[in-house]
Parts: structure tokens; C-alpha cells; sequence
């Protein structure tokens, strides 16, 4: 049977190489389950073993697999490992979907402090980070934060090979990204779009919110978790307040019910919240955020695909290349003085920022051709008064510069280098 050929995943393999010259720090990969996390480490494998490091010293053990349901026993866990690893050499032990492991803080932070051990696991929710893991590793360890597939990695995977400039139509294949999703699984399904349905719904979408939600909270009426998910997911790129969730459910869901759905939403990367900032007060501010979801074909599945969307689409793509390349993002305020003297609240799509002094202003619209529209999403950026650089991103083929705002079409933006 042939090798599976990896999608290659460049920006994380990077990254896990960069760590892993520190065997001290344990590597935590994170994301939405299926993203493609156990994949990275049988890329970071490839790597290692190109470079010297041989079979026996790389160990890998899937969790969620039935065959290892005996080693959720952290002891049994520990010593299994300890067993496995040669004592006169370094090991790069992996451990996949960790959090199914009782007490793995524990059994991670003793296996860190082996000399031989460099340690590498997984996890599909954020709130395997509690505050017992920050006491038990005391700031020890790394996080990865990953996606599914960028646009650009989709066409490494659908065009293997090839330079992007050779894909014989890049708004095809786009068009297929938002509508077939990001997961690297759906590529090995060669746009039959209900096997792809199938597979999200059932093997992404369901099981994440099974396990991730209804049995974390052991909900009795998960028909209602549904509902506020297809709100949120009708409703991405939109300023969003619990009050109006329940509002909108015709307050068959309370406050509190709606506020712990959405915790377990963010908490499984199945969501992402961004927060507003006041560019001129240099200020997070706490209310009504704007939510995305970990991926737009998983949306239109779940969803639907809308007429009329495509805007929320746009900006929801653009948000998440933004945290892919490392950045802190935020929905900008910026006041602006009207004619009459009155200052008026004007929305920035992002602010993102990024290490130390690093600033840049994001407008994503659909198409600027009419003129009108140029000048609104324009003005939006022109109200900012520092010199960081700002960007206007749309499908609009070309580009130029508008009174140093730099024009650029998105497609082009998200495969540049």
C-alpha cells in the first residue's frame, strides 16, 4: 500500500523545529479536532528522521485509538512510556489527544524533567489549559496554535507540485475552499461534495460538540446548543451580545446557558471571539465582540450557504490568516470628527498587532467598483491618524494606492509569501 502523501504544513513544522531545540519545554499543539495536528507530528517525524534521528527514538501513541483506552491511567501511561524509550539517547515521544488522559498535566511535567524525553502532545480544547496546568508546569511549555488548512496550503494539497501561479484558476479553487472547507481530509474526497458534507457534519462538526460540549456539560437538551450555534454561525463578523441571542431564540435559553455554550464553543476552536479595541484610547473594550468560525465551508454546511454572505465571508477568511500569521486581532473604533463638530464612532474590520511596536489596520470589503463603497471602506481607514500601515483588502482584480493605503486583491494576499 503507497505512503499517504502529507499536505505540507510549513508554517508549523517550522515552528515545532524552532522548539525542538529546547527539550526542556514541553510542545503543546491545540485546534479544532481534524484539523490536522496528528499529521503535523508525522510531518515534524519525516523531518526528524531525515536529519539523523532514527526509528526507535520517535514515539507516537494515539489516544482516542480503542487499543490504547488503557493507557487514560496516568500511571500506566507514565511507566508504558518509560519502558519504550532508550535510556542512552534522546526520545521524541508524542502523545496524541491528551486530554482524554486523567491528570496528564502530571504525567507531561514528569516526563519533561527526563533527559532523554523530549515531549510533544496534542489536544482538541482550550480548557485542558486551566490554571492547575499553569501550576503544575509553572510556564514550562509552548503552545502551537493550529488551523485547518490556509488557502495556500489548500492549493499545496489540491495541486500538489505546482507553483500557485500554475493553478489553472485560482477563483475556482477558492470558490471550493469556502464551500468543500479547509479540513485536509475533504481533499482526499475529490469534490463529491456529499461524502465532504458528510464528513463535516458528522466527523468534524457532531463529534466535536459531543465530546467537546454536550458531554463536558452533560447537557439535556442539545437541540438548543444547536440553535445558538447557527446563530452564531449565521451571524460571524457581526457584533454579538448574549442579550441578543436570547432575544433572537425567543428567550427559550437563558442568559447563563447561552454564556456556558459559548465558553464550550470557544474552548473547542470550534468559534473565535475578537474583541473591540479603541485605536485612539489604546483600550481593549470588554463588550459586544465579533465571532468567527474555525472554518467557513464548516459554517455553510452547518449552515447553508447564503446569498448575500460573501462579505461576512471574506472578512471571517481574513481573520483567520491574521491569527495564523501570528497576530493579535481586534475590531478598531476610532472617532472620527464630522462636519458639525460631533465625533462619530467609525468601525475598523482589524487591528493587528504583533511583538513589540508592530501595528497594521485591515478594511475587508467584497468589491470597492462602485464608488461609493471605495470611499466608505476608505474613510474607515483615513480616520486613523498614525502612520501604521493600512490595507484594503478586496476581489477587485489589481489594486494601487489610496492616500498611502495600499489596495490589494485578497486572493493575491493570501497566497503571497
Amino acid at each position: 500500500m503507497p505512503e499517504e502523501k502529507l499536505i505540507n504544513r510549513p508554517e508549523y513544522l517550522e515552528k515545532l523545529i524552532k522548539w525542538s531545540a529546547d527539550t526542556t519545554l514541553i510542545k503543546i499543539i491545540t485546534g479544532v479536532r481534524r484539523c490536522g495536528k496528528s499529521k503535523l507530528l508525522d510531518l515534524f517525524k519525516s523531518h526528524l528522521l531525515a536529519n539523523g534521528t532514527s526509528e526507535p527514538q520517535i514515539h507516537k501513541i494515539d489516544l482516542d485509538l480503542l487499543e490504547n483506552k488503557w493507557l487514560h491511567e496516568p500511571t500506566a501511561l507514565y511507566n508504558h512510556i518509560l519502558n519504550m524509550v532508550q535510556p542512552d539517547k534522546l526520545n521524541y515521544v508524542f502523545l496524541d489527544e491528551v486530554q482524554l488522559v486523567k491528570d496528564w498535566q502530571e504525567v507531561a511535567n514528569s516526563l519533561r524533567s527526563k533527559d532523554n524525553i523530549d515531549l510533544y502532545l496534542t489536544g482538541s480544547n482550550a480548557y485542558m489549559f486551566s490554571s492547575k496546568l499553569g501550576t503544575l508546569l509553572g510556564g514550562r511549555y509552548i503552545e502551537i496554535k493550529m488551523q485547518p488548512l490556509s488557502f495556500k496550503e489548500f492549493l499545496d494539497g489540491l495541486h500538489p507540485g505546482e507553483s500557485i501561479t500554475e493553478s489553472a484558476n485560482l477563483m475556482a479553487d477558492f470558490n471550493r475552499y469556502i464551500t468543500q472547507s479547509g479540513f485536509p481530509q475533504t481533499l482526499k474526497y475529490n469534490g463529491d461534495s456529499e461524502l465532504i458534507e458528510d464528513y463535516l457534519l458528522d466527523s468534524v462538526y457532531k463529534n466535536t460538540i459531543t465530546k467537546d460540549i454536550i458531554e463536558r456539560y452533560q447537557l439535556r437538551s442539545p437541540e438548543k446548543l444547536s440553535e445558538v450555534i447557527k446563530f452564531l454561525f449565521d451571524n460571524i463578523s457581526r457584533e454579538t451580545s448574549i442579550s441578543s441571542i436570547e432575544k433572537a431564540l425567543g428567550q427559550t435559553v437563558s442568559n447563563d446557558t447561552i454564556n456556558k455554550y459559548i465558553n464550550g464553543l470557544l474552548d473547542s476552536y470550534l468559534l473565535y471571539a475578537c474583541e473591540r479595541y479603541d485605536i485612539r484610547g489604546k483600550k481593549i473594550l470588554t463588550s459586544l465582540p465579533k465571532y468567527y468560525a474555525c472554518d467557513v465551508g464548516l459554517r455553510n454546511v452547518v449552515l447553508g450557504r447564503k446569498i448575500g454572505d460573501e462579505g461576512h465571508i471574506l472578512e471571517n477568511i481574513v481573520y483567520l490568516e491574521l491569527i495564523r500569521r501570528g497576530y493579535q486581532v481586534y475590531v478598531g473604533k476610532v472617532g472620527k470628527k464630522m462636519e458639525n463638530g460631533e465625533y462619530k464612532s467609525i468601525e475598523v474590520d482589524f487591528v493587528a498587532t504583533k511583538g513589540s511596536g508592530v501595528v497594521e489596520y485591515y478594511q475587508v470589503s467584497k468589491s470597492t467598483s462602485d464608488e461609493n463603497v471605495l470611499r466608505r471602506e476608505l474613510a474607515s481607514l483615513d480616520a486613523i491618524k498614525d502612520s501604521y500601515p493600512k490595507y484594503l483588502l478586496t476581489m477587485d482584480l489589481g489594486g494601487g494606492n489610496h492616500n498611502g493605503i495600499e489596495h490589494k486583491n485578497i486572493l493575491d494576499w493570501l497566497v503571497e509569501k
